[in-house]
This record gives structure tokens, sequence and C-alpha cells, in this order.
């Protein structure tokens, strides 16, 4: 199977060297836009910016083709992975607009909002784009480290088209990693999205020292908002109880290894976020999308209060101990998890 992966970040290095760990049956290129970084992948054998300290497989070969030559690249491949962040999908599959494989993005989040129009998710971006594409989302609880380590990790491959479906699991399912397939690809990528708004939430609840008390409550809350915003445009109820649901939620609203969650945790300690985002080095997706994510449930009449307070919090609207204080003196309601909550 011949694997094209696009962007060489932690996720695009951690996907494509767990594929190139079966060489036998895979041929897989990851492709980097800086030629400076693929040289320097291609010498040390290693993502030194990314996920240093682990040793890419023998067989993972390397391109920086020019954008412009992506075609030639992609033109024989039996799928391609777009692992670039959120802002960059629409141009890539744009050039990839007449790609006859699979396509499938790993990014998560809603594209911000350009002249007034609400954010897409990434499969509507696709329908405008490139609509006669085969396409899908590889998403779930995975931190690139543990995935480029080897570690034990399940993730769902999500899309329309039982053939990308099935070319996403025989790539990457493995020992070490197991792809679970589903039809809903609304429900994983709100998940994918929301959770990571979430994610900056829980962080500052556990920078101001709240208690597991508040932590689990605000997880649980969460996933009520994620659930109503993911119900209103179209997912199934019962993907928010899965893997790209509440297993992505809890493993980036509690894991160290998470980017929003160190966010959140900064912001708590009276960093600013131009502060917080600095010392990362790395992209918070959650950050650029979470005001498209209020945006974009505002229009559709969602309720997302814990998603409102963090977009007040990132604008410097509220203060952290604003931001708690808003959210516990809302108005006692009824637990349920359907739109009207």
């Amino acid at each position: 199977m011949k694997i094209i992966v696009l962007g060489a970040g932690a996720w695009g290095t951690a996907l494509a060297a767990s594929a190139a760990r079966q060489p036998a049956t895979h041929a897989v290129t990851l492709w980097a836009r800086d030629p400076v970084q693929l040289a320097a992948l291609q010498v040390q054998r290693e993502n030194t910016r990314y996920l240093p300290g682990v040793r890419l497989p023998p067989a993972l070969a390397f391109s920086a083709d020019p954008l412009t030559d992506l075609k030639a690249l992609v033109v024989d491949a039996d799928l391609v992975v777009v692992a670039t962040p959120m802002a960059a999908l629409r141009p890539m599959l744009t050039v990839l607009a007449s790609c006859a494989a699979p396509v499938a993005w790993v990014c998560k989040g809603f594209e911000a909002s350009v002249l007034g129009d609400i954010g897409l998710l990434g499969h509507e971006i696709q329908a405008q784009v490139a609509p006669a594409m085969q396409a899908g989302v590889l998403s779930g609880p995975s931190f690139a480290l543990e995935v480029a380590r080897g570690q034990p990790t399940a993730l769902v491959a999500a899309s329309a088209h039982e053939s990308v479906r099935q070319a996403l699991v025989t790539a990457f399912h493995g020992p070490a990693l197991r792809v679970y397939a589903n039809e809903d690809i609304v429900g994983v990528e709100v998940g994918g999205a929301v959770k990571n708004v979430l994610a900056i939430a829980t962080g500052l609840c556990d920078g101001l020292g709240l208690g597991l008390n508040a932590r689990a409550a605000l997880i649980t809350r969460g996933l009520a908002e994620m659930t109503r915003l993911g119900l209103v445009l179209g997912a199934q109820a019962t993907t928010f109880m899965g893997l790209s649901g509440l297993g992505d939620l809890v493993l980036t609203a509690t894991g160290d290894l998470s980017r929003n969650r160190q966010v959140g945790l900064a912001l708590a300690q009276g960093q600013t976020l131009t502060q917080a985002t600095a010392a990362l080095g790395h992209v918070a997706e959650g950050v650029y999308s979470a005001r498209t994510v209020v945006q974009r449930a505002a229009h559709l009449g969602v309720d997302m209060p814990i998603a409102q307070a963090v977009v007040a919090l990132l604008d410097g609207l509220l203060t952290p101990q604003q931001a708690v204080a808003d959210l516990m003196g809302r108005e006692p309601t009824v637990e349920q998890l359907d739109v009207a909550s």
C-alpha cells in the first residue's frame, strides 16, 4: 500500500512512522513543506522539533516537493493523509481536488471565519473545494508522541465512503494501533473540534486548584455542550459516547501532553495568551477554533456556556476567576443530553 502523509509536524510524523513499521505491506512517504526540515529528517532520522528522541523507521521515505507538484507525488497513491493544521486544510484539499486516491485529514477544529462566513468543519470544506473527492477523517484520543513510540492507541476512521474507511484501517491498524470505522463523520469532527476548547477550560480549572469534583463536572457538562452542537449539525448521539467524543475529551482535558490543557494551566497562573502559546512551540488548535465553535453554535441557536467562557477568557474580557464565577452563577437547569439542555 502506497501511503503519502502531507505534513511533518508531530502528528503527521507519528502516523507516517507507525505505518512505515509495516514495510512488507506499506511504502510510506512523509512530505515536509520546508526543505531544511526535510534535510534534517533524512540525516538525523528523527523529528527533533516535534518528536525528540523517537527514531524514525528505516523504511520511511521523505519528500519536499513544492506544493504545486503534489499532484505528481500522489498520482499513484493508495491513500493520502493531510496532517496540516486546520488553517491549511482548504488549500491542501484544493490542490488535491483531482486526486483519485482516498484522502483523509487528521486536523481537528473549525476553519476560522473569513469575511463574516461561519467557520466550517473539514468535511464541509471538502464539499466546497473538492466535492468529488473520496474523503474522510482520522481522529480519536491520541497524543502523537505515544503513537510515535508505538504505545497502544485506538483511533476512529470516519467517512461516508466505505473505501476511505477501509483504506485507513488497512494503512494504520496494527499491533499497537487499533482503528475503528465509523460512518458519522459529522459527529467525529465535532468531537475533535470541541474537545480542544473544553481542554483549555479544564486546564484552567486544574490550574486554579478547584479540585477533582470541579474537573469531573466540567468534563461532563462539556460533553453535553459537544453533543448539543453535534446533534444540531446532524451527528449521531452515540458517537459522542465513543473514542472521538468522550474518549478524546477525557484524554485532552486531563493529559499533560495536551497543548490545549497547557494553555489553560498557563492562563490560570497569570500568563497572557501570547505568553502561553509562545511557550508551547506547537499549535494549540483550541485557541484558534474556540471563537468559531461559539460563532457556529450561536448561529444554530445552541447554548455552549463553557465554550463561551473560554472565548471571553482568551479575548481578555474575563479573568480566570471571573470565568469560573460566571459558570457557577448560572441558573439551575435539568440535566439531560439533548439539544435543549
